[in-house]
């Protein structure tokens, strides 16, 4: 089915993905709040370097938990229940480290926090990609990548406006207001069509569509979606292993890798951290310079909306992740050449600033968009699971090493490590990464179908 480009898009749509998008915006407030509030916790809590990187992973044991769980029920439950159930667990989350009495009880609320997190990473862009016409599914996905960001945003200047005070309480707390909107507002949106197609709950799914579409592209999206469906046998642990769907979970396992190995999340988790490094004397003055980090990486995934359904998903991917290197290389030069010691924080703060701009419209964005595309509609809630665990797991690998890894080579070989291995990363994009702009879901599960027979 090809719908008109000149149909205009329906303000519902707008409306659902903006309720939707609420889950990447808490993903990625509990994510980044943690690199204001771990500077004053480990006053209040005396916490060494080994307890500082278990405090920060906390979330992201809990992040790998939500993702395999999510994975199981989301095909079970639909896409909309469980982002209700995330939201509340997000609630739970939020206050019980607010008011954790004791390290052990804010690394279990955190735990807790992180399930909210990995169930929400997948299901909030799965959910959007199965309700927005295909002509800007990139752009309205994309959103929920800019909610991210405008989360972490928002965590470093409640961070910064706290630090005087160092009330880091106050700071997950606040969690909590969006947890409930998010909770609140998916109450009166429609389950995804899609999925009330496989659960042959056609009527429903009728139903859900007139809010979403102009009466003329509903009848030939359900035909579309009931002929894909017609070509599964419906168990996903059996379409799971089939030929077809190599390729696509291989591709989605490496961006989930890469997107994680290129050291993103210690910047998120440790920039303020990095910048003390650089010479930063107060953590007010680290934080306000991890909230301009912020506002970068937020104008970046603003241009990236403009340009997925224009440029494409394969020209920015490479792009971006050559501009990272660049970054990357950058910054490792400005540890490594102490010369240079007066104009370090200059130095860290401009290849910062190149490295999470171009992730910002290439790798960010762009693999939550593509694992909620290439998956066929029968094994999507499964597929993007396996992806997003992958993901989570490498992140607190990441996150578990970095100082670790810092104390070992240094700060410049740690940059330089991770720049080594996004250059792998653009090879790997470069050679098995296809184009997706402008296909359906349906038309997208039909190429890798059709592949996977011209290889048999």
């Amino acid at each position: 089915m090809k719908t008109s480009g000149k149909t205009p898009v329906k303000g519902f749509v707008y409306y659902a993905v903006a309720i939707a998008a609420l889950g990447g915006l808490l993903f990625g407030y509990d994510t980044g709040v943690i690199s204001g509030a771990i500077l004053f916790i480990t006053k209040q809590f005396s916490l060494s370097s080994t307890m500082k990187e278990v405090v920060v992973s906390a979330v992201l044991v809990g992040a790998v938990a939500g993702a395999s769980l999510g994975g199981v029920l989301t095909d079970r439950l639909g896409r909309r229940s469980l982002i209700i159930v995330a939201g509340l667990i997000f609630i739970v989350g939020s206050l019980g480290t607010a008011f954790s009495p004791a390290i052990t009880w804010l690394i279990a609320a955190e735990i807790v926090t992180g399930i909210a997190i990995g169930m929400a990473s997948f299901i909030s862009p799965m959910y959007i990609a199965e309700l927005v016409p295909p002509r800007v599914r990139g752009a309205l996905v994309a959103v929920n990548m800019l909610a991210i960001t405008t989360g972490i945003v928002s965590a470093y200047l409640v961070d910064y406006a706290l630090a005087g005070s160092g009330a880091w309480r106050w700071m997950f707390g606040l969690g909590v207001v969006p947890a409930v909107a998010l909770t609140v507002g998916m109450w009166f949106l429609p389950d995804s069509p899609r999925w009330l197609i496989t659960k042959s709950r056609i009527d429903e799914a009728k139903k859900a569509l007139a809010r979403l579409r102009a009466p003329e592209e509903i009848g030939p999206e359900v035909a579309d979606i009931e002929q894909s469906t017609a070509k599964t046998s419906g168990d996903w642990k059996t379409e799971l292993f089939r030929p077809a769907l190599r390729m696509p979970l291989i591709i989605g396992i490496g961006l989930a890798l890469f997107q994680q190995l290129s050291g993103i999340n210690t910047v998120i988790y440790y920039a303020p951290t990095i910048f003390k490094f650089a010479g930063f004397q107060s953590a007010s003055a680290a934080i306000l310079a991890a909230v301009g980090l912020g506002v970068v990486m937020l104008c970046s995934h603003i241009a990236a909306i403009f340009m997925l359904d224009h440029v494409g998903r394969r020209p920015l991917l490479l792009v971006g992740i050559a501009g990272q290197v660049v970054g990357l290389a950058a910054l490792g030069a400005a540890f490594h050449f102490k010369q240079l010691s007066s104009s370090i924080g200059d130095i860290a703060v401009g290849s910062l600033v190149v490295y999470v701009a171009c992730f910002a419209f290439g790798l960010g964005p762009i693999f939550w968009l593509l694992i909620s595309e290439i998956y066929p509609l029968a094994v999507r809630g499964a597929a993007m699971s396996v992806a997003t665990v992958a993901n989570w797991g490498m992140n607190l690998v990441v996150a578990v090493t970095f100082l670790t890894l810092v104390g070992a080579v240094g700060h410049a070989w740690t940059f330089w490590i991770y720049g080594v291995i996004t250059i792998g990363a653009w090879f790997f994009i470069y050679k098995l990464v296809p184009e997706t702009k402008g296909k359906t879901l349906e038309q997208i599960e039909a190429h890798w179908r059709i592949g996977a027979h011209a290889n048999a």
